[in-house]
């Protein structure tokens, strides 16, 4: 059987030490849901969110198998889903379940260091926006037209309306001629943080676009006391994060599966 946790706490012993913002917004009952094989005294935990689900302590093949069976929200997990094994039995259990349909991919995860950042550099960094470029946090409007935009939906998606977004999320985006060519916001959010997602339309890449988007996010959580946890899905976006200060940490294996 498979329970879905109503009293995360008792799951957060499998999840101890890990680093990860997504899991504690789970846990928190901010955004996202705990799955486990015991509603009491759980040996198996998923942590699922948007399309990333973690797997901690027993490996289950039960809740390994469940995901294809859940009915999610119109987002990219409703298509495909990322899945973070605790432990190599894990990575394991997750090849033999989903075979041909897991493709085994690495990650690359960012310290979580609270008090490194260079205020004055990542000011520096807003100020230096090329001309014909605006830069402007994400409000209302803005948060309902990169709804609609496939490239950039994921700066707003995870979240069910603005109200949510307003209070939970943040994010800064750089507009030319009205349309949105370069983001930087929350694509998760715990209680005293976020999760950032970066893009940058495909046409205005290699302007510098991302970093000073990155800069503008990073200063702002810190106005409000959040840390903008940083994980990348490429070398490209590690290298950024340490552009703007971050620093690596470990390489890490995931699955990408598709149904």
């Amino acid at each position: 059987m498979v329970y879905e946790l109503r009293d995360t706490e008792k799951a957060a012993p499998l999840f101890e030490g890990w680093q990860e913002s997504m899991i504690w917004s789970c846990l928190q009952k901010v955004m996202g849901k705990i799955y486990t094989d015991a509603p009491e005294q759980p040996a198996s935990a998923m942590a699922l969110l948007a399309d990333f689900c973690f797997f901690a302590g027993k490996p289950d093949a039960e809740l390994v198998r469940y995901w294809g069976g859940l009915c999610l929200p119109d987002t990219a997990a409703s298509q495909g889903i990322i899945m973070v094994p605790q432990n190599r039995a894990w990575g394991e259990l997750i090849e033999n379940c989903w075979k041909e349909k897991a493709r085994k991919t690495t990650r690359y995860a960012i310290k979580k260091e609270p008090g490194i950042f260079d205020r004055e550099k990542l000011q520096a960094a807003v100020t230096a926006l090329p001309e014909g470029f605006t830069l402007k946090m994400i409000d209302e409007a803005l948060y309902l037209q990169c709804r609609e935009i496939p490239w950039c939906r994921d700066w707003v998606a995870n979240y069910a309306d603005y109200a949510m977004y307003r209070k939970y999320g943040l994010g800064a985006a750089i507009l030319k001629d009205g349309e949105p060519v370069s983001g930087a916001s929350s694509y998760t959010s715990y209680r005293t943080g976020i999760e950032i997602e970066i893009d940058t339309r495909e046409d205005c890449r290699r302007k510098g676009l991302a970093y000073i988007c990155g800069a503008k996010l990073i200063l702002e959580c810190l106005e409000r006391g959040w840390y903008p946890s940083w994980d990348a899905h490429n070398p490209w976006s590690a290298a950024l994060a340490e552009k703007l200060g971050y620093h690596f940490d470990h390489e890490y294996t995931v699955y990408e599966v598709y149904r």
